[in-house]
């Protein structure tokens, strides 16, 4: 029997009835029906449980179905308007169908229209090493990833992980990510391998290039059935993915049996709808809503539109700090990830230790799924701010806060990039990113960033 992991119903509900306690829907009642009938929790990092819980699928859908019929309760739009609506310092559009214009952060229209191609490139580079660097520990809790740094003499992390003189028992306690180890550690980077982190960014600009700065929801949808393959896709976006097969229209691909609709997915994909909008963060925002929606709901779709619009201000910006102010503000103030990203930048900008400030950070979200957006959407932040626009210190940060190590690293590394307008030699790799899509595999990070500035120019 085939187990396929992140859609079967029995797999699911555990992760609905956890997603009700966040937020803040009572599910009490279809929790109890569901456990007297040996239903399972969500299990804490598996996709797929053991194949004799398919005996329990048709009650799964069931209850499936009256948890997403039971509403929030909390101030946390999904529609555009309201989104809007609920962030009191949202920046004024200023996209024009015409070359670029200025935005809230660029502060003049010849800054944007001047933007440093070494920014671009450093952007795509940076998101290239942070992706590459988290790699083959995902999967690993911090006290691993910091076990095996220190046991090879990269502590704090300065390199790339290598199994070099990694004691057999350390290896064996925190085994690395079986599928990124042949293609990620030191020994063995040849090129930039195939992730779902880079794979996305390179959706978004094919969006764009075929169906130019009015593409909709439904333009995303279409290119992933015709590009996407399904096996590439997890969680949310293997949801939706199989919802798109069912007939069901966006945005109901995003909630319809879809407890990973918060979750990381959509963060990952809308670093091009930033760079394409450098200094406006209020149209890199609309961009990644459109985008999102396809998959998310609520804070899945703030941790699109905050990354979206701190790419659009990495690109003009002089300082993290500046970066992130322009991504909350696009980030409804009552909602949680508006909370736990001002709280971790704050602890970021007060504690001179970071492992302090991830400390503080599993404290308050330690109950989350270790690839859900709001944890990781606070390291992020945090690590930006306490790098202080140290390439390094930023992503070994990200990757050390033991979360989605690969796409924490990989947004971390995409703003720390563009800030500094390239990388450092040691987190440069031979310009040729794998991928499974289709005219991608071998594409250089220099004729990528070429292309995103042609984007800049429609």
């Amino acid at each position: 029997m085939i187990r396929l992991t992140w859609v079967q119903p029995e797999d699911l509900i555990g992760h609905e009835l956890r997603q009700a306690a966040e937020d803040g829907r009572d599910a009490r009642e279809i929790a109890a029906r569901w456990h007297a009938a040996g239903g399972h929790d969500a299990p804490p990092r598996a996709g797929a449980s053991e194949p004799g819980a398919a005996r329990l699928r048709g009650l799964a859908e069931e209850l499936l179905d009256e948890l997403t019929a039971i509403p929030s309760p909390l101030p946390e739009p999904s529609d555009l308007a309201g989104i809007i609506a609920a962030c009191p310092d949202w920046p004024t559009a200023t996209r024009t169908a015409g070359p670029i214009a200025a935005g809230s952060v660029a502060g003049s229209v010849a800054e944007v229209r001047g933007v440093d191609s070494a920014r671009v490139l450093g952007a795509w580079q940076g998101r290239a090493a942070g992706c590459v660097l988290g790699k083959p520990v995902e999967k690993i809790p911090r006290e691993g990833i910091r076990q095996i740094a220190e046991a090879t003499g990269n502590w704090p992390i300065s390199g790339w992980f290598t199994a070099k003189g990694l004691p057999d028992d350390i290896a064996r306690r925190w085994p690395w990510n079986r599928r990124s180890a042949v293609n990620s550690l030191a020994e063995n980077i040849d090129g930039i391998p195939e992730d779902d982190d880079l794979n996305y960014p390179l959706l978004a600009l094919s969006v764009l290039e075929r169906h130019g700065r009015a593409f909709t929801t439904e333009d995303v949808a279409k290119l992933w059935l015709d590009e996407l393959p399904a096996g590439r896709t997890f969680t949310a976006e293997r949801v939706a993915y199989r919802n798109l097969l069912d007939g069901v229209e966006p945005p109901g691909t995003a909630r319809h049996r879809n407890p990973f609709r918060e979750w990381i997915g959509a963060l990952i994909r809308t670093d091009v709808y930033g760079w394409v909008n450098p200094g406006d963060p209020a149209t890199a925002a609309e961009y990644a809503w459109r985008d999102a929606r396809l998959t998310h709901t609520a804070n899945g779709i703030y941790g699109a539109m905050f990354t979206a619009a701190m790419c659009a201000a990495s690109l003009v910006a002089t300082s993290a700090e500046e970066v992130v102010r322009a991504g909350l503000s696009v980030v409804p103030a009552g909602s949680r990830l508006h909370e736990a990203v001002s709280l971790a930048a704050a602890d970021a900008a007060r504690e001179d230790d970071f492992d302090r400030v991830i400390d503080l950070l599993h404290e308050r979200h330690g109950g989350l799924h270790w690839v859900h957006t709001i944890n990781n959407a606070a390291l992020i932040a945090a690590t930006l701010i306490h790098g202080r626009g140290d390439f390094t210190a930023t992503i070994a940060g990200a990757v050390a806060g033991g979360w989605d190590t690969d796409s924490a690293g990989a947004t971390a590394g995409s703003i720390a990039g563009a800030l500094n307008g390239g990388v450092p030699e040691r987190w440069r790799m031979r310009d040729s990113l794998a991928s499974s899509l289709t005219g991608f595999d071998g594409v250089g990070l220099g004729a990528l960033a070429a292309r995103t500035r042609e984007m800049m120019r429609s």
